[in-house]
């Protein structure tokens, strides 16, 4: 199950990739920067939602803990990427990249870990997995 798992959550950055490729080129010049990042989160929640749904009978978990550790495991997969690579190779302060969780500013991101999380268990539900 884990080499299905890993697998998948690289699917989902190529989902991501594609998803911030949208928003830079097509939805900020439209819409604005916080029109268009929100825009941005909830088609990249919708997204791993569907692709979830798609895939969750692959990944297989037979039980709601085999599921939250699908998504645990996703979860330290997507923020090990996003501040490591977004720091150490992306050169970004920390600060740039702790923008996008401020609530306050309008920046609801924090959606996405929170989606990546929960997505197995709640699609493997759905989907009368266990």
């Amino acid at each position: 199950m884990w080499w299905k798992t890993l697998l998948f959550w690289f699917l989902l950055m190529v989902l991501a990739i594609a998803n911030g490729t949208v928003r830079v080129k097509f939805i900020i010049p439209y819409t604005g920067l916080t029109a268009g990042l929100a825009i941005s989160t909830l088609m990249l929640c919708g997204l791993i939602l569907l692709a979830t749904w798609l895939g969750i009978r692959w990944l297989g978990p037979a039980t709601a803990p085999q599921a939250w550790a699908i998504g645990l495991c996703w979860l330290g997969l997507t923020l090990g990427f996003e501040f490591g690579a977004g720091h150490f190779l992306f050169k970004k302060p920390w600060s740039e990249l702790l923008l996008d969780y401020d609530l306050t500013r309008g920046r609801i991101w924090v959606l996405v870990p929170v989606v990546t999380a929960l997505a197995p268990w709640w699609m493997a539900k759905l989907r009368g997995l266990y």
